[in-house]
């Protein structure tokens, strides 16, 4: 499927996943995307402009008051020219900044600005994600109708494993090309998806088990809840993942 036609506002702010942005602009200009992107301060300490600006084709935004701008609003001209605006990575920082509708920086103040969809890309360390207050702050932004893509799960470059890796980028594009055009084959049928490692007795005290992660159930169930089936998760009861669901 094709973002032909689509205007993606890409927000980028001061995370280690910031040196995924000019791939994943790449790959939604591949798609037929047209990308602009604006920056935080902080995310230049991790990707140049110049280097956003090479492969989008675009000036690369980063002060509310741009004098190249129409009456030197950027923040009002490309929340207005977006058809979906994507925050990646969004770390923790700029999410809490998002949930409270601060608007110190441009890219906090598109999000208010902009009538277009959000979709936020959590990265952040697995103990930041976990944080009650990152947790809640994601449980507003979604309760606004706010997009949250991932995070993923794994090694992270704190050397910590667990979740808070944003989506790679071919992912956010899937994601992206789902949104714009969804697909609603599914809507008729009720399924039900086990997940997780499962245990068969030997006896009153010996079982046999597995060391699966879960990821490949929750994948599965993601794209037909996607797709528009009414999705029944199955996992045993004492079995945790990092496994998101999106």
């Amino acid at each position: 499927m094709s973002l032909a036609g689509k205007k993606i506002v890409l927000g980028v702010s001061g995370g280690i996943a910031a040196y995924k942005t000019p791939e994943l602009v790449r790959r939604l200009r591949d798609r037929g995307a047209d990308v602009r992107v604006a920056m935080t301060e902080a995310a230049k300490a991790f990707i140049t402009p110049l280097s956003l600006q090479a492969v989008s084709g675009y000036p690369v935004s980063d002060s509310l008051l741009d004098p190249a701008a129409e009456a030197a609003m950027g923040h009002i001209e490309l929340g207005k020219w977006a058809d979906l605006v994507i925050l990646a990575p969004a770390t923790a920082d700029l999410i809490a900044r998002v949930a409270a509708g601060m608007a110190n920086d441009l890219v906090s103040t598109i999000c208010l600005a902009t009538p277009a969809p959000v979709a936020v890309l959590p990265a952040m360390n697995q103990q930041m994600y976990r944080a009650a207050a990152t947790q809640h702050n994601l449980e507003v932004l979604a309760s606004r109708g706010l997009l949250i893509w991932g995070p993923d799960s794994g090694s992270q470059a704190c050397g910590d494993i667990g979740p808070g890796r944003m989506l790679d980028p071919l992912t956010i594009v899937d994601m992206a090309v789902a949104h714009f055009s969804p697909v609603n084959d599914l809507k008729h049928l009720n399924i039900m998806i086990t997940a997780g490692p499962t245990r068969e007795p030997l006896d009153p005290v010996r079982y046999i088990s597995n060391h699966s992660s879960g990821k490949m159930g929750f994948a599965i169930a993601a794209a037909a809840a996607r797709r528009g089936a009414n999705v029944t998760l199955a996992i045993r009861s004492s079995f945790t993942t990092d496994a998101t669901v999106c």
